[in-house]
């Protein structure tokens, strides 16, 4: 599918579509032997409640952003480098069913599908997509993943020191390293993790002494051996930053209200009816 659909005038078409919903908040998506694959409807479960995003799978990235207008408009433009994505199942909760986790390096978490068969159609084609890539780039699959944030809800004590009870003065923290809720007395170190953001993050007191231990181990271990050389590994910029916040209705530019960005003429491939 992905070498008959490429620099063919339909994927061009999809993908300008998918580039004039996100309007001039998102990132060029139009690059060579690029394909637009589906696109879908998944919930998110960010940090405050569940809610909708619009995901749209190319054969070499997965984007996400809020809805603002199905198929109109979206914003909180996110880009994954597939070839950086690990994919775990997760059992059914009482709120949400048809979960999976989508791991990287920089950010982990959870979604879920209207329904098992939807789950089971993204999942495949994702995981076919991430197979090509890495036979093609020759990578192994990646082994270091960020770590999921715990929902505020999961929780109303402290995570760590399990005293502490949240309330309206006393505010939750995620460590960025377990992702887990905690409270300000347990979460006041800061640790330099490069691969998450170039400044310090917030991680809790457990969190922090591994960190430095695991710090003071590989200066021993570059003292006795010469760094060996990385070469750049290629690849698309993935999007930084947390969307759980975020309200789907952020304020943005006003859209025509008879703006057509699906016609007739372009039909979209999707993973579902």
């Amino acid at each position: 599918m992905v070498d008959h659909l490429a620099n063919t005038e339909i994927n061009s078409q999809r993908i300008a579509a998918v580039e004039n919903c996100f309007g001039a908040s998102g990132q060029p998506l139009a690059v060579p032997g690029r394909v637009l694959l589906g696109e879908g409807i998944l919930t998110k479960e960010c940090r405050k409640k569940p809610k909708p995003r619009i995901f749209f799978l190319f054969n070499d990235i997965l984007v996400y952003g809020s809805i603002v207008i199905n198929k109109r408009k979206y914003n909180s433009q996110h880009i994954i480098p597939l070839e950086d994505v690990t994919l775990e199942t997760l059992p059914d909760t009482l709120q949400m069913k048809n979960r999976w986790m989508i791991k990287t390096s920089k950010k982990s978490f959870v979604v879920s599908a209207a329904s098992l068969t939807e789950r089971t159609e993204w999942i495949s084609h994702l995981e076919e997509c991430i197979r090509h890539l890495l036979t093609k780039t020759g990578r192994q699959p990646s082994t270091e993943h960020a770590a999921p944030w715990i929902p505020d809800k999961a929780t109303d004590i402290c995570m760590r020191c399990t005293q502490t009870k949240f309330s309206t003065l006393t505010r939750r923290h995620h460590c960025r390293k377990c992702g887990f809720v905690v409270c300000a007395d347990c979460s006041r170190q800061r640790f330099l993790m490069p691969r998450l953001s170039p400044k310090p993050l917030r991680v809790c007191n457990l969190c922090y002494r591994q960190l430095l231990a695991e710090k003071k181990k590989e200066a021993e271990a570059d003292r006795r051996q010469p760094e060996p050389i990385h070469s750049a590994v290629p690849g698309y910029e993935p999007s930084s930053g947390d969307d759980s916040d975020k309200s789907d209705d952020d304020k943005a530019d006003q859209w025509p209200a008879d703006t057509e960005f699906y016609t007739s003429e372009v039909c979209w491939s999707s993973f579902h009816s």
